[in-house]
C-alpha cells in the first residue's frame, strides 16, 4: 500500500474555483466514506481549509487511485472533472509525506509560518478516525505532521515570518496603521461562531476594540462565544450575542464586520452592505468607477494567460490639439500611436509622442529622410512583431475614493460577502482573493530554510519508521515459527528421554532457545536496517519466501498490530 494525496490550493487554483470546489462537513464525511469503499483505497482522510481541498488516501495502485480520487473529489465538490482536473495536484508516498509536513510547518499557506493550520490538522485526522477510514499509515502520518508543526514552531523563529489569516486580514484592512491604533474604539461584528471566527472576535478584542457582537444560526455558540470573550482577562471589549436575524440593524452600528460561516450561499449582498452604509451616513450610497473588482475582472482572473503585453483597445476620433493629420490615419487605428504605419514622418511622431506626454518639443531642426526611414523601419518591425505599434496613451484619471465608514473581512471559502462590494464608495472589503494577492508579495524570514530542513529530515525519518515497520510483522512470523519449531522439538526430546528431571530439561530448553536466538539475531537486526532505506521495501518479500512464511501468518500479526494501536489510541 501507498501514500497518495489530490487536492487543488490557493497555489493550483484561484479562488473562484476554490469557493465553487468548496465543501460542508457532511459532504467531507460522504466524500471520506465513499473514498475508503472505492475498490484502490483502503484509508481515507479529508483536509480541507478556506485555502486548499486534499484527499489523502492509502491505495493499492498509483494510476488507479489518481483516477478515482480525482472523480470523487470532483463528484462531492460538485465541480466537473474536467474543468476541476488543470488545477488539481498529486502527491505520491515521501512526496505526499513531504506536502503534508510542509502544510504543517505553515510553508504551503497564504501566510507563510502560520500556526492555524496545526488545529485544522488535527480536526481532519479526529474525523477520520471518528468515521473509521484512517488506519495506521493515516494516522501514523497526521501524528507526525503535528509533531514536526510543533516542532517547527518551537526550534525556529518561523512564527515571525507568519501570521494566523485573521491578523494578516486585519492588517489589510488598517492599510499602513497598526491594527491596535486602527481598532481603537471601534465596534465589532463577527458573523460565525467556529474556530476562525473565535480567532478573529479573540484577536479584536485583544487589539482594542470596545464592543464584539456575535451572530450565529445557533444562538446559543454565538452566546458561548461572547461570554468566553467576556470572562477574558487580556481584553476589556464587551461583548453580546444576536440572532442572524438582527445582523441588518447590527450593520449600521458596527464599523468592523469579519465574517467566516459554513453557508452555501451570500451572507451578506451588496445590496444589504449599502443599505448599511445608507443608515450610517444618511446618503446614498455610490458605486466607485474604474476601481474595485467588477465581474469581468473575475472573469479575467481564471482566464488562460497569454503572452505578451496586452495593449488597450484602439480608438479612432478627434483630440484637441493632436498634431497628427487624422485624415491621413487608416481606419481602425489610434490616434495616439498607431498613425505611424499610415506614413507619418518621424518629426510629427515626435510632436505626437509629446503631446500625448502631456510636455511640448524643443527640437531645433527637422531630422533628416535616412533617419525618418530609420525610425519608420523600427516601427514597421515592431508591429510585425507584436501585431501592432504599442500606444503611448494620456493616464486615464483614477476616480479617487472615499475614506472608508464600514471595513469587512470575509474569511470563508465559498465567499460569505458579496465581491460587488469591493465597488461601493465608503467600504473597504478584504477577501480571501485580496489575502492571496498580498500575501504573494510579504517577505519570508530567513528561518524559512531552517524549517525546510526540519521538513526533508523529518520526511526521510518517517519513510524509515514506515519501512521498518512494514517488515516487521515478517520478523515477528519469523521468530514465531522459530518458538514453534523450538517447542516441537523440545516435546519431541521429552518423548525420547522421559528419565531427564526438570532441571534437565529447563538447562536443555534454554540451550536450544539460546541458540536460536543467537542465529536470528543478527539477520533480523540487518533486514530491519536494510529494510528502513529507500527501497527496502523487498527485503520483508525475501524474508518470507527464504524461510517459506505463511502469508496469513504475517498478516495476522499485522491486524494484531494494528488493534493495539487502535486500543492504545487516546479518544
Amino acid at each position: 500500500m501507498s501514500l497518495l494525496v489530490v487536492g487543488l490550493s490557493h497555489r493550483s487554483a484561484p479562488v473562484s474555483v476554490l469557493e465553487r470546489a468548496a465543501l460542508s462537513t457532511d459532504a467531507q464525511t460522504k466524500l471520506l466514506q465513499d473514498t475508503v469503499a472505492a475498490e484502490p483505497a483502503t484509508e481515507a482522510a479529508v483536509l480541507a481549509t478556506c485555502n486548499r481541498i486534499e484527499l489523502y488516501a492509502d491505495v493499492e495502485k498509483f494510476h488507479a487511485g489518481v483516477a478515482e480520487l480525482s472523480t470523487l473529489l470532483a463528484q462531492h465538490s460538485g465541480v466537473g472533472l474536467e474543468e476541476l482536473t488543470p488545477y488539481l495536484y498529486v502527491h505520491y508516498e515521501d512526496r505526499a509525506v513531504h506536502h503534508l509536513f510542509s502544510v504543517a510547518c505553515g510553508l504551503d499557506s497564504m501566510v507563510v509560518g502560520e500556526g492555524q493550520i496545526l488545529g485544522q490538522i488535527k480536526d481532519a485526522l479526529a474525523r477520520a478516525q471518528e468515521l473509521h477510514t484512517a488506519g495506521r499509515l493515516l494516522n501514523d502520518l497526521f501524528q507526525q505532521a503535528l509533531r514536526v508543526g510543533k516542532r517547527a514552531h518551537s526550534e525556529t523563529g518561523i512564527d515571525r515570518a507568519g501570521q494566523s489569516l485573521v491578523t494578516f486580514g486585519l492588517e489589510q484592512l488598517a492599510v499602513g496603521t497598526a491594527v491596535s491604533a486602527w481598532a481603537e474604539g471601534r465596534k465589532a461584528l463577527v458573523i460565525g461562531a467556529g474556530s476562525m471566527s473565535s480567532l478573529a472576535a479573540a484577536t479584536l478584542a485583544r487589539a482594542g476594540i470596545a464592543e464584539v457582537v456575535v451572530a450565529n444560526r445557533t444562538f446559543e455558540r454565538a452566546e458561548r462565544l461572547a461570554q468566553i470573550l467576556t470572562e477574558a482577562e487580556d481584553n476589556t471589549a464587551t461583548a453580546r450575542a444576536v440572532s442572524m436575524d438582527a445582523i441588518p440593524g447590527e450593520l449600521t452600528r458596527a464599523d468592523v464586520i469579519v465574517s467566516c460561516t459554513g453557508a452555501t450561499g451570500l451572507v451578506l449582498t451588496a445590496e444589504t452592505v449599502a443599505q448599511a452604509v445608507e443608515g450610517r451616513t444618511g446618503a446614498p450610497v455610490t458605486e466607485i468607477a474604474g476601481s474595485g473588482r467588477t465581474a469581468a475582472d473575475d472573469s479575467a482572473r481564471t482566464a488562460p494567460r497569454t503572452t505578451g503585453t496586452p495593449l488597450p483597445p484602439t480608438s479612432v476620433g478627434t483630440d484637441e490639439n493632436c498634431p497628427l493629420d487624422l485624415a491621413a490615419a487608416q481606419p481602425g487605428f489610434s490616434v495616439m500611436g498607431e498613425a505611424a504605419v499610415a506614413g507619418m514622418d518621424a518629426a510629427t511622431l515626435e510632436q505626437h509622442a509629446a503631446w500625448a506626454a502631456g510636455g511640448t518639443l524643443d527640437r531645433p531642426g527637422r531630422r533628416t529622410p535616412e533617419a525618418d526611414a530609420e525610425l519608420i523601419t523600427a516601427l514597421a518591425a515592431t508591429a510585425a512583431t507584436v501585431g501592432r505599434i504599442p500606444e503611448r496613451r494620456k493616464p486615464e484619471p483614477v476616480a479617487e475614493r472615499p475614506a472608508p465608514s464600514l471595513f469587512l473581512l470575509d474569511l470563508a471559502m465559498p465567499r460569505d460577502i458579496d465581491a460587488a462590494v469591493h465597488r461601493l464608495a465608503g467600504v473597504r472589503l478584504v477577501d480571501i482573493e485580496s489575502l492571496a494577492e498580498a500575501s504573494a508579495d510579504a517577505p519570508m524570514a530567513a528561518d524559512v530554510d531552517q524549517v525546510r530542513r526540519i521538513v526533508s529530515d523529518e520526511v526521510a525519518a518517517f519513510g524509515a519508521a514506515q519501512r521498518a515497520a512494514h517488515i516487521t510483522p515478517t520478523v515477528v512470523a519469523l521468530r514465531t515459527m522459530a518458538a514453534d519449531v523450538v517447542a516441537g522439538e523440545i516435546a519431541r526430546l521429552d518423548g525420547r528421554l522421559p528419565d531427564l528431571d526438570e532441571r534437565q530439561r529447563g538447562e536443555i530448553r534454554q540451550a536450544v532457545h539460546r541458540v536460536v536466538d543467537k542465529l536470528l539475531h543478527a539477520p533480523t537486526v540487518r533486514v530491519k536496517q536494510l529494510a528502513a532505506e529507500p527501497g527496502g521495501a523487498g527485503y520483508a518479500d525475501a524474508l518470507r519466501t527464504l524461510f517459506d512464511l505463511d502469508p496469513e501468518t504475517v498478516a495476522a500479526v499485522s491486524r494484531a498490530g494494528d488493534s493495539t494501536d487502535k486500543k492504545d489510541r487516546p479518544a
